[in-house]
């Protein structure tokens, strides 16, 4: 959308959206919970992955994320801004967005059609052949931004990949990001529904391949929050014997907390040992964790031994859970990896293989950190795209 609204900018063109789904934006109204975070004001270069991260500065450069929410503001859409950075609609409603840019399609008179996926791209002489299932159309230029292969249930493909392999461009492997995490199930079944802040680290043996803190939500089969989703591409691409370590009490070192709890032993000794971290966590955590550590939960608070205490203590910091892996494309909210970078001339998105030839988004190999990174990239690759620049 962001990128036929640009090329609608020149009244010469005829911009004509191919939409393979029955409504347009479908994916979008999905985003941030049905929130949409629609950029994040601190996204720079740094928070983007893939063969090539400075892929993204040129992109960055003439749409940064000041100049989206201007943009969008001269949409009609007033927006707010956490103190993380993550940016929402006031609306706090993902339609909001897509309403404003649907408003804009008509306004510039981009001639949208629905349901009617490209199946093959030919080049021609001056241009390009798009065969949908319904007709043939001529374009002396083209962008293809069908996106990736995450969000298989809102109408992620693999189409883009596949329509533009004939015309020589080349993908990395693809992994699900942004995507909740499958562990070993004993414990998080057992939690399902139980929110909790916590620092996050993903350990294979000593070595850490990634940190993260913030909202953990347990699932049947795993976590999920913001603050997995941060790890998901690492785990995505790690590969086995990977493990997460919770630390459920950030805040405080092993010697405040074991002070805590001797204090409580002390102050409330008749109390079940069953009790210990009430008050420092979710019940069902705090007992989860009891049961983790081997306390012996049938006996009382004042019958615990230093030792116990200990280890009470020790689970609460490094709660370990063995990783199986991602709930993979399904789920996923981005796709890692993507079409080879170093193909595209990053300060245009033209292809360097076929000239008039665009690609943006999540279809190239670029994906972003969770908190707003991969709608901007969106915003900003296709607005890029858009101009159609030689």
């Amino acid at each position: 959308m962001m990128a036929a609204l640009t090329a609608a900018e020149d009244q010469n063109n005829h911009v004509v959206l191919l939409e393979r789904q029955q409504r347009v934006g479908r994916k979008l109204l999905a985003t941030g919970n049905g929130r949409c975070n629609l950029t994040n004001i601190g996204a720079t270069a740094a928070n983007y992955h893939g063969e090539q991260p400075a892929f993204v500065r040129p992109a960055l450069r003439q749409l940064p994320p000041t100049e989206t929410l201007a943009l969008f503001r001269s949409f009609g859409l007033l927006t707010v801004t956490e103190p993380s950075g993550r940016v929402y609609p006031l609306s706090d409603s993902a339609s909001s967005v897509l309403d404003v840019l649907r408003f804009q399609l008509m306004q510039r008179s981009v001639e949208l059609r629905s349901a009617a996926p490209a199946r093959e791209i030919h080049r021609e002489k001056g241009g390009f052949s798009l065969r949908t299932a319904e007709e043939t159309l001529f374009a002396d230029k083209l962008i293809v931004a069908c996106g990736g292969a995450a969000g298989k249930k809102l109408g992620g493909v693999t189409d883009g990949y596949e329509l533009l392999a004939p015309l020589g461009h080349k993908r990395t492997k693809l992994y699900p990001s942004l995507v909740q995490l499958v562990t070993e199930p004993d414990y998080p079944r057992a939690l399902k529904g139980v929110r909790a802040d916590a620092s996050l680290r993903l350990l294979r043996g000593k070595s850490c391949l990634g940190e993260a803190q913030g909202e953990v939500q347990f699932t049947e089969r795993g976590v999920s929050g913001p603050a997995s989703f941060e790890l998901s591409r690492a785990v995505s691409t790690g590969g086995e014997g990977l493990v997460l370590e919770l630390d459920f009490l950030r805040d405080y070192t092993e010697t405040q907390l074991r002070a805590l709890l001797i204090q409580r032993r002390e102050s409330l000794p008749d109390l079940d040992a069953a009790e210990l971290l009430t008050g420092l966590v979710h019940n069902r955590l705090g007992k989860m964790i009891l049961r983790y550590s081997g306390v012996d939960t049938k006996k009382t608070v004042g019958a615990l031994n230093d030792r116990e205490l200990s280890h009470a203590v020790g689970a609460c910091k490094n709660f370990l859970l063995p990783l199986r892996g991602t709930e993979g494309f399904d789920n996923a909210q981005v796709t890692a990896g993507g079409l080879r970078t170093a193909d595209f001339d990053p300060e245009t998105m033209q292809s360097r293989l076929v000239p008039g030839l665009y690609v943006c988004g999540e279809l190239l190999d670029i994906d972003g950190d969770c908190g707003g990174y991969n709608l901007q990239w969106a915003w900003a690759s296709g607005r890029l795209a858009g101009r159609l620049l030689p």
